[in-house]
């Protein structure tokens, strides 16, 4: 691999024994988690509002960890079943599809607020075998086109990946334009050899946001590190969380606010057994002894 940080697909590198390392590794932990921030703050979802992701290539849950904790309800796919197992042994909260992402996907149509990836749709890329059909454009095709029918209109997926040429780039921009996507490159620190990284950002209708229709602007600097990303990611994250854009404090994760529009959520879905709203919703119990 070219690059160290580079998330290798792990059904090729990864058996059961390693995906726990490679999920344990503290650095990996804190890639996964500086890129999953950064592609929801691109992704631009109103805040404070329940929302429906999917996590391509969510792998053993890293980055489903980060969308737990923003408070998102999500569903990963991913082709290794070993890191699908770690996952599951590590109990994460989104619902886990073993899915090659090469032969698109099977979702209801609308159904998903948003979607992210993280390292992974490089790996399109690779023809599976010499038939027409496993082909790079065949791939990236049924990829772009399923995925944007599974998502909402207006809504946005940002697709963080490691090209290797411009002209990879170009390939798979122009595939997801005639998929329909709307959006294109973003690139954080293009002026750093290490701290560079690129971001696919597309756009169904609008594209969702308050600014839907521009293209979020990259990061700019040279040479910063990953470390000192990941706190400026981290401290700006944390003021965002406490405040909204009124300058009102957010529903805390569980609080009663939170729940009902969680509620509501699911209502809209046509999700069955959702309980009534009561004077008692998220009230805490007491603890008695």
């Amino acid at each position: 691999m070219s690059r160290p940080e580079l998330v290798a697909p792990p059904e090729i590198y990864y058996g059961d024994s390693e995906a726990k390392k490679y999920t344990s590794n503290s650095r990996n932990q804190q890639i996964q988690s500086q890129m999953t921030h950064r592609a929801l703050e691109l992704l631009n979802l109103p805040p404070d509002q329940p929302a429906f992701l999917l996590d391509i290539g969510c792998g053993s849950g890293l980055s489903g960890e980060i969308l737990d904790e923003e408070g998102y309800e999500w569903v990963g796919v991913d082709i290794a079943p070993s890191m699908l197992e770690v996952a599951l042994e590590r109990e994460v909260e989104g619902d886990l599809f073993l899915q090659d992402i090469g032969q698109g996907f099977g979702f209801r149509p609308g159904v998903f607020d948003g979607a992210i990836s993280i390292s992974v749709i490089q790996w399109l890329l690779n023809a599976e075998s010499s038939h027409p059909t496993s082909s790079p454009p065949h791939r990236l095709t049924r990829f772009f086109t399923t995925l944007h029918s599974a998502l909402r209109s207006p809504s946005r997926a940002v697709l963080q990946f490691y090209p290797s040429s411009d002209d990879q780039i170009e390939l798979i921009t122009s595939i997801a334009q005639k998929a329909g996507f709307g959006g294109g490159v973003v690139v954080d620190y293009p002026n750093s050899k290490k701290a560079r990284k690129v971001f696919l950002c597309l756009f169904v209708g609008g594209g969702g946001g308050a600014q839907s229709r521009e293209l979020p602007k990259g990061l700019d600097g040279e040479g910063i590190e990953e470390g000192e990303a990941a706190a400026r990611f981290e401290k700006r994250r944390e003021r965002e969380r406490k405040r909204d854009k009124s300058g009102k404090r957010k529903a805390v994760k569980g609080g009663k606010d939170w729940i009902l529009k969680k509620k509501e959520l699911y209502r809209q879905r046509g999700k069955e057994d959702v309980p009534r709203d009561s004077k008692f919703t998220g009230r805490k119990r007491r603890i008695t002894f």
